[in-house]
């Protein structure tokens, strides 16, 4: 009797351990089908965050900077001196190297109704060659000047020399100071084959002991360029003094873009074989005056006078002046006109007989 009652206890004990084996495995159990939930039923709490990607945050570091010469974007400040180069721009020299990269490019005349090309070039960064180089002139040293350039020419008029030496002017020039800097290529006649390029330049500047940090002027610009102003303007004919010599714009709705041409050919580069092209068309009237034989001339850039800006496919009749940092800026009603951000193109015609003769514009 008492071994039947051990033997129940003993059952009643097996009964009860059993029972919460039962009850533990259970519960496991229903934890794993909480593990094995989909992600959405997850508490907000329990939602992973996921972190901002590095290339985000970089570009927010480096937004901000615009280049003083064209309003453009750029990913860093641009801090270089502004470099200008007489380019050579007679048939022979045709097409050049180097100009898709100038940030502002300076069409005026030159002696024999020829047009000379002053390209000022910072905000790029490039290995191209630039060329080619030809010589300097009062005015052209004026325009050079007025962006804080070091001026790089081969040659120059005796007015041009007398300005360079007597006023201390910051020069590379391939005849009197600086030829180790430049090349002639094989491939063109002389003077129509001197080059060189940036990595060439900014090592003559340091040479020199020139600055090589100039700021830049500040210039004026606007997303929508002079907002509302203006007539239509798709096709543009510049004619300076020859009439075999005519300089032709063309406007490009989807790049926002003036192509250029020179007697109905596309204007290209030598290197990229792209044709030039420009956001902003400026033409300016002025005095020119023959001073002798040879046909040099005198320019007036700093009485100023009558001025047309072309851009994003409209013109406005408005006025140039320079102001006391030497600058020229184009004006309406006082007020001086924003650029559309992008490269700009000016062109210096003469007063006579008209400054509207010098311009076809549909």
């Amino acid at each position: 009797m008492r071994d039947e009652r051990k033997a129940g206890k003993r059952s009643a004990y097996a009964l009860a351990v059993l029972l919460l084996f039962l009850a533990v495995i259970n519960g496991c159990s229903s934890g794993n089908k909480l593990d094995e939930l989909p992600p959405q039923q997850l508490t907000e709490e329990e939602t992973p965050v996921e972190p901002i990607p590095p290339a985000e945050e970089e570009e927010a570091e480096t937004a901000g900077y615009l280049a003083p010469l064209t309003g453009l974007a750029v990913d860093h400040e641009v801090t270089a001196r502004p470099i200008a180069v007489m380019v050579n721009n007679m048939g022979k020299a045709r097409p050049q190297s180097g100009l898709p990269h100038a940030d502002v490019v300076w069409e005026v005349l030159a002696e024999g109704g020829i047009t000379r090309l002053v390209a000022i070039f910072q905000s790029e960064e490039f290995t191209d060659a630039i060329g080619p180089i030809r010589s300097i002139r009062p005015y052209l040293i004026e325009l050079g000047e007025s962006y804080g350039g070091v001026l790089v020419h081969a040659g120059g008029s005796p007015d041009a020399y007398s300005i360079l030496q007597h006023q201390g002017k910051e020069h590379l020039d391939e005849i009197t100071n600086a030829g180790s800097y430049f090349w002639r290529e094989s491939f063109r006649k002389a003077p129509h084959n001197l080059y060189s390029n940036l990595e060439k330049l900014r090592a003559g500047i340091d040479k020199k002991k020139y600055d090589q940090s100039v700021m830049a002027p500040l210039l004026t610009f606007s997303e929508l360029g002079a907002t509302g102003a203006g007539t239509a303007a798709n096709h543009v004919d510049i004619s300076f003094m020859l009439k075999n010599y005519k300089v032709s714009y063309a406007y490009d709705p989807q790049t926002k873009l003036y192509m250029r041409s020179i007697n109905d050919q596309p204007h290209t580069d030598l290197t990229t074989k792209a044709q030039l092209s420009a956001t902003n068309l400026v033409v300016l009237g002025t005095a020119h005056k023959v001073l002798d034989d040879v046909g040099r001339l005198e320019v007036d850039l700093d009485s100023g006078g009558p001025a047309k800006l072309i851009q994003l496919g409209r013109v406005i009749d408005c006025q140039w002046e320079r102001g006391v940092d030497g600058v020229i800026r184009i004006l309406q009603d006082g007020n001086e006109l924003p650029l559309a951000p992008g490269k700009t193109y000016y062109h210096v015609v003469p007063n006579t007989p008209t400054f509207e003769g010098h311009v076809t514009i549909s």
